[in-house]
Order: structure tokens, then C-alpha cells, then sequence
């Protein structure tokens, strides 16, 4: 895309300038997460052309995920939360969970996440009418609180216009660590943050900027903006290791992508993730296609 044609999107207000995380610009891309040695590696997958030549937008994600799958920490973040209070977990106690930092790093270590009654998880993790291959959680069922315990879900709370608010759960004390002594199986896997020590946080959401590959094919550009192309959660639960990070940080949120802390818009009393790139979803994939009845 020429430069008059970004100016066209900076001029018109589309985003907000040469390094909004949706541009195809360098910094754009460096703000949206990207690291130096990402964009090298890309750059020296591709090579050098004669003539000019388009190359999968994925590739340069690929090179993205391929770096922070070795490097980034694993942390514990809720987008989008739902209550959850553990009805026979002691009211005042609080104890230490620990998790690990990178499981393809050896060298990253551990680090302790506070638990206790009040957590959050996913609101998508919940479903009151599940059908039958939603391993996550909903009435009777249970599931295991990464790195904690196995819990279950025993009552549903909605509020006057029937929207869920909250669960009560009941947790088993001998799952301890994610594991039961008399080997049950448990197939979902959920990440939570205790809801006495989460920290807020805004969460951006960056997709793709048009809705085309080629978005100058077939006339004007600016009919193939994506109008999804950036979601802003207010709302977002963060371990409260995350707190203090420095701009730039960049980690995986279990199960929902890697993000890093925006250069321009966070601070230490209120802090902003962008969403850099996304990991596989298969559980999306197979609702998208009706096959997960």
C-alpha cells in the first residue's frame, strides 16, 4: 500500500497514527508487539525478488509465535469475567499456587499466584446449556482450575434480566496442584485469577485492518476496512504479578494469545495490553463449522 493511501487512514482518523498497532508500518508492528528478531526472520524467509510479489500475512505471524513460544511467560488473565465463589473453600484463606513460567524453557522457572473462595474465570468457559464436546464448565460438571484444584459447578446466579453474575462451586481439597488421588479424568482446563488480588486492567483487541488481502482490489480501499478490527475490553483480571511490568512486556495469556504492554497508553496505575497475535482455537474452529454439537 503507498504512503499517500496510510496517510488517507491517518487523516481520516481510521487510527490513530503512523504507530497505531493496525498499521502495516514498523512501528506499527513494534507496538503491536512484534520484536526485532521476528521481523529478521521473516524478512530473511521471504528473501529477495525480482518482481514484485505478496506473501501470507500469516507467515509473519508465524515467525512471531515461533519466537515467543520459547521466550514469553505464561500468565493467568481474564478477559471477560465471571464470579466464581467456591462455597466450601475457607472464607479468610488465601494460599500460594504454583505455575510455571514457560514449559518450553526449563531455565524460566516457577512463580506463586495467590488462590483462594473468589475467583474469575472466562465467561465463554461457562455455558448453562452445553452441547456435548464443551469440555469446559457448566451445570454438574467438572473441571480443573489450572495448576489448583478440580471444581464443580453446583448452583447458577442471574440477575433480574437472567444473565449469569455468578457461580457457586464446590472444590475438591485432594485435587490439589491439578491432579486427584484416585485418578479421575478430567478434561477441561481452565485459568482463573483470584478475585481478591486480580489487578484491572484495558485489554485491546487488534485483528487485521481490512477485511481483503488485496483491499485495493476492485476500487476504493476504504470499503474493505474492517470494522472488527479493534475491540477494547475495560474489564480485563490480571494475576497481580503482572503488576509494574514495564512497557513492552510482552507474555502468552493462557489460552487466549500473546499480548505485550502498550508503549503509549499504560501506566503503572492503569495498565494496557495489546493483543499481538492470537494462538489455534480449535474449540472455535469446530463451533464455526457446527461439528462441536
Amino acid at each position: 500500500m503507498s504512503k499517500r493511501k496510510l496517510k488517507q487512514l491517518v487523516d481520516e482518523k481510521v487510527v490513530n497514527g503512523w504507530d497505531d498497532p493496525r498499521m502495516p508500518t514498523i512501528s506499527g508492528l513494534r507496538r503491536l508487539g512484534y520484536t526485532s528478531e521476528s521481523i529478521r526472520r521473516f524478512a530473511e524467509t521471504v528473501g529477495l525478488a525480482k518482481r514484485n510479489s505478496t506473501v501470507d500475512l500469516d507467515l509473519l505471524k508465524w515467525s512471531l509465535r515461533e519466537e515467543l513460544n520459547r521466550t514469553a511467560d505464561r500468565v493467568m488473565v481474564v478477559l471477560r469475567p465471571l464470579k466464581v465463589v467456591i462455597t466450601n473453600y475457607p472464607e479468610d484463606q488465601v494460599e500460594d499456587i504454583e505455575c510455571v513460567n514457560n514449559p518450553e524453557d526449563e531455565t524460566a522457572g516457577t512463580r506463586m499466584v495467590p488462590f483462594s473462595r473468589e475467583i474469575w474465570i472466562e465467561r465463554d468457559d461457562f455455558r448453562e446449556e452445553a452441547p456435548r464436546k464443551f469440555f469446559r464448565l457448566k451445570p454438574g460438571k467438572e473441571v480443573r482450575l489450572k495448576h489448583a484444584y478440580f471444581i464443580t459447578c453446583d448452583e447458577v446466579i442471574k440477575d433480574d434480566s437472567g444473565q449469569v453474575v455468578e457461580l457457586r462451586c464446590s472444590y475438591d481439597p485432594e485435587s490439589r496442584g491439578g491432579m486427584s488421588p484416585d485418578g479421575r479424568k478430567v478434561k477441561g482446563t481452565l485459568h482463573w485469577v483470584s478475585a481478591q488480588h486480580a489487578v484491572p486492567a484495558e485489554v485491546r483487541l487488534y485483528d487485521n485492518l481490512f477485511k481483503e488481502a488485496f483491499p485495493e482490489e476492485g476500487g476504493d480501499f476504504m470499503a474493505n476496512l474492517n470494522p472488527d478490527s479493534l475491540e477494547i475490553l475495560k474489564d480485563a483480571k490480571l494475576e497481580p504479578g503482572l503488576a509494574g511490568k514495564e512497557t513492552g512486556y510482552r507474555c502468552q495469556f493462557m489460552r487466549q494469545g500473546y499480548f505485550c504492554i502498550d508503549s503509549k497508553g499504560s501506566s503503572p496505575e492503569a495498565m494496557v495490553f495489546n493483543r499481538t497475535v492470537t494462538l489455534k482455537d480449535s474449540w472455535g474452529k469446530l463451533e464455526s463449522r457446527g461439528k462441536a454439537g
